[in-house]
């Protein structure tokens, strides 16, 4: 079996590029005075933490991942190569690492412990909302191997505060092990990106802790511990340029999500279509309190119930909410998304001077990024259309496949496809789901002939012509 985590090319959202990390090797373990000195002397640890069993058994269940996955670019299908960190949760090897790591576009998921062995692994779930991923060691090659690894514990994130000393440990550039140190510089960092974990949406549902531990390349996914070893945040980015910004997944966040994503394989939010505001950015308003409805997004349910932007939110099945500064959102967005799908919310609504009560029914949050798909002999790359993104870009329905990738020369280039073109009807057949495109696909490639495309451009319908 291969040994160690070569380095490899780091996913370039991942983490800021800032100091370098030094490596702390487990083979140091054999002789413990020295290991120990190694410690004192490379590393700026504080005695109790350098000592501590329990940081000692931090430090075997962090882990190295490597990943390929598969990729849809200009009308082909290619793979690409990333590196990571994780940290082992049970001793029946579930590995907590960043969505953005690892994703269900993973071909291959390699995991070197701490003992330089490496383990092939599977994804369980991800949940990209929370950039959160858990990975299953290959148990069966653990037993065969007879090889042995330790688990780490959760600490809670709620008991933290500003200024206490944290260490950010992962596996930076495939480097072994690395511990840097640093401190909480804030415990509420609100920041969110339609597109932060590999195209899809991220930060809606938690704040972040703010650290200045360095997060390197690679770092991703590993955890943010405090001196004791137990993990109070799961390293996720950092802010490029800045000096030693680094950001981490509350811990507590992280044990609501993994319990999730070990039961089920997924994370289910319930959606009504509000796009909160926090009432601080709009000083013009006289009202201080609630939170700002910034916008309703067409065709959910919060607009079939009636509610319109710059309606003020007062509360939710009669609890009052706050909602003044950004770092306030999540936490109403999540009372939203913990209610049972298909349930009824009351929502308390100000708008002018009257205040109304609204019953919406939830439906099921879903992203904007749809599923993909390439069909090659085309040269074509395509995503399925997806409710949320028909609303967002007011469509009439989810009806269609967006072109994300052509490649020159091939049909689809020569009929004049280009991306952000979406179609809707291949040879006069409705595309309402993948497995419908793929079919007419399939036909093709065993009889090629002339094809017509229904497409949605420029707010209007045409047709092109894919020719063999």
């Amino acid at each position: 079996m291969g040994r160690g985590c070569p380095p490899a090319k780091p996913r370039p959202s991942a983490v800021c590029h800032r100091a370098f990390a030094l490596v702390i090797r487990r083979k140091l373990a054999l002789f413990p005075a020295v290991r120990l000195l190694c410690l004192l002397l490379v590393l700026p640890l504080t005695a109790s933490a350098a000592v501590s069993r329990g940081f000692s058994r931090l430090l075997d269940a962090v882990v190295c991942i490597e990943v390929t996955e598969t990729s849809y670019e200009r009308g082909s299908k290619g793979y690409t190569q990333a590196i990571g960190s994780g940290v082992i949760l049970t001793d029946d090897g579930l590995v907590l690492t960043n969505a953005h790591v690892v994703n269900p576009h993973a071909t291959e998921v390699s995991i070197t412990l701490a003992s330089l062995e490496k383990v092939d692994a599977r994804l369980v779930g991800w949940d990209h909302w929370t950039d959160l991923a858990v990975l299953q060691l290959d148990q069966a090659d653990i037993r065969k191997r007879k090889l042995t690894f330790t688990h780490a514990e959760f600490g809670n994130s709620d008991d933290l505060y500003p200024g206490q000393p944290v260490f950010a440990v992962g596996t930076p550039y495939g480097l072994t092990r690395t511990v840097t140190r640093g401190i909480i510089s804030n415990l509420q960092r609100f920041f969110e990106a339609d597109n932060g974990v590999d195209g899809y949406e991220t930060g809606l549902f938690n704040t972040w802790l703010q650290t200045d531990a360095a997060i390197n390349p690679g770092n991703s996914g590993g955890p943010l511990v405090t001196e004791d070893g137990r993990i109070v945040g799961i390293n996720a980015r950092g802010d490029l340029g800045a000096n030693d910004l680094g950001f981490a997944i509350p811990s507590n966040v992280a044990k609501a999500v993994v319990a999730g994503l070990a039961h089920d394989g997924l994370i289910v939010r319930s959606y009504l279509g509000l796009q909160l505001a926090a009432l601080q950015q709009f000083d013009r308003l006289k009202q201080k309190t609630g939170v700002l409805i910034g916008g309703v997004d067409r065709g959910s349910p919060a607009a079939k119930a009636g509610l319109k932007q710059e309606d003020i939110l007062l509360a939710i099945d009669g609890k009052p909410v706050d909602g003044r500064f950004p770092e306030q959102l999540p936490g109403i967005q999540n009372i939203i998304a913990s209610h049972l799908v298909g349930s009824a919310v009351r929502l308390r609504v100000l708008r002018r001077d009257a205040v109304t009560e609204y019953s919406v029914v939830t439906e099921v949050l879903e992203s904007a990024q749809g599923e993909e798909a390439v069909y090659e002999k085309w040269g074509l790359t395509v995503r399925k259309v997806s409710r949320a993104y028909a609303r967002e870009y007011q469509l009439d329905d989810a009806t269609g496949l967006l072109v994300v990738g052509v490649q020159p020369g091939f049909p689809a280039d020569s009929a004049g496809l280009r991306p952000g073109v979406i179609i809707t009807k291949i040879d006069e057949h409705p595309i309402d789901a993948l497995p419908t495109a793929e079919k007419l696909y399939t036909g093709y490639v065993i009889k090629p002939d002339r094809t017509l495309l229904e497409v949605w451009q420029n707010h209007e319908v045409t047709y092109k012509i894919l020719k063999p």
